[in-house]
């Protein structure tokens, strides 16, 4: 059971309750402590937080017209807030970066999505290979570098990292942006805080953030502090919070540390990388829709996708904007985060596989489409071209015919949200002349 699982029992079990007495919230504030500790929140922080909410919920006068239900329930989300820590908000300015980080923390993946964050908000981006240990390094950074489109130095082979990050900034001149990644131990040790501490001289950062993998859970704060006695640093990565059952249990950790959370990591591609926002994380742990995060996301999976007004138009609807539709959906990462800021946080792996694996049989099938069937769909009720389009994209009829399916319903819900002018209203904020 993860974090977000846990405390939606735990307040499910508060929602059920006929009367909240000193016995109900001992009940739920178990619940509470078994969701918290489970995922690697540190024992006195869970204890702490219960004690204060059982104060709190049994002193004092509620204020006018709120239940207790409600007052125990906000009371709860601002406490998890507070444990979660702050959220960040990013100066979109020039500014050198370093990346620190022991081995297995996603350093250099890390350093391409951040090098994408700050490119897609207009400021030219180039990546310093300072990694001198770990084979492969160079390579893996360079090949992202080109996937994001940010500029790249490095020195092959080279050991001194201060001749590197001379050369990198010199020869990254033109670039507004430049993020440094660093080698990585699997420890802290002498060597490695003698080599970050000639990079932190040498490349003078506005900003040192340590990358953690969430994964090691309330180990986190220790790493943060012990990074921070080392070459101080600004704040830090949380990364593979998709995965790990103890991303709480880190979040809380290096907000205990007094290590400011910046962004975590929700996935592969690179455009998995968010702004951290405590609020919003705890909401979706409790299942409250984000839609300011889901509209961001689809913002971007837009632009991503060079998709235009018409190919939203209800009545222009055709396969060819399906397949970007859908490229558009693909783009905005693994689908239970998606369905995350829907709220729907409950929705059975299994579903979320399916229907993943539906969409990418779903793009071969249109790829197997003639321009002309794409464009006019009614085509495929003649003979033989289901066949057809069922052998070249290596699928069944019965997959074809189940594209043509969804296609209709799809269609047929664009145009009742056509005439939904609410939605128009805020697919017109990213999508210019769609409210027209």
């Amino acid at each position: 059971m993860d974090l977000g699982e846990g405390l939606r029992k735990a307040m499910a079990r508060l929602s059920g309750s006929t009367v909240i007495d000193l016995k109900s919230i001992r009940e739920f504030n178990k619940e509470l402590q078994k969701a918290l500790i489970s995922s690697d929140v540190e024992v006195g922080l869970v204890f702490s937080l219960t004690k204060r909410i059982e104060e709190a919920a049994l002193a004092g006068k509620l204020p006018k017209g709120v239940s207790q239900k409600d007052y125990i329930t906000n009371m709860v989300y601002e406490e998890l807030v507070k444990l979660m820590g702050e959220s960040y908000e990013p100066d979109i300015r020039p500014k050198r970066i370093l990346l620190v980080g022991i081995y297995g923390s996603g350093k250099t993946t890390t350093a391409a999505k951040l090098a994408k964050f700050y490119q897609d908000r207009g400021l030219g981006v180039g990546l310093i290979c300072c990694d001198a240990a770990r084979p492969a390094a160079y390579e893996q950074l360079e090949t992202l570098a080109k996937q994001v489109n940010a500029g790249f130095f490095g020195i092959k082979g080279e050991k001194d990292v201060s001749r590197i990050v001379h050369e990198g900034v010199a020869a990254l001149k033109g670039k507004k942006v430049i993020i440094c990644d660093s080698s990585g131990r699997s420890g802290m040790d002498a060597e490695l805080i003698k080599e970050l501490k000639v990079i932190n001289s040498q490349l003078k950062p506005d900003e040192k953030i340590l990358v953690i993998n969430a994964d090691i859970g309330q180990v986190a704060g220790r790493q943060a502090a012990e990074f921070d006695k080392a070459i101080g640093i600004n704040g830090a990565i949380v990364t593979k919070m998709d995965g790990s059952g103890k991303g709480g249990g880190a979040l809380s950790a290096v907000s205990a540390s007094s290590a400011r959370i910046m962004f975590i990591g929700t996935g592969e591609k690179m455009n998995a990388l968010e702004l951290y926002d405590s609020k919003r994380f705890v909401g979706r742990l409790l299942g409250v829709p984000d839609l300011e995060g889901l509209l961001l996301h689809v913002s971007e999976a837009v632009k991503a996708s060079e998709m235009k007004p018409e190919d939203v138009d209800a009545e222009d609807l055709s396969f060819d904007s399906f397949y970007k539709q859908m490229k558009a959906m693909s783009k905005m990462g693994p689908m239970k985060n998606v369905l995350g800021m829907m709220g729907l946080v409950d929705v059975p792996k299994e579903a979320i596989e399916t229907g993943e694996t539906k969409l990418k049989k779903y793009e071969c099938i249109i790829s197997s489409m003639t321009r002309e069937e794409r464009k006019d769909g009614r085509l495929l009720r003649e003979p033989g071209r289901i066949s057809r389009i069922a052998k070249g994209s290596g699928t069944q009829e019965k997959d074809v015919r189940d594209l043509i399916a969804d296609f209709n319903r799809m269609k047929r819900m664009a145009e009742a949200l056509k005439n939904n002018r609410d939605v128009k209203k805020q697919m017109s904020k990213f999508m210019p002349g769609l409210g027209t």
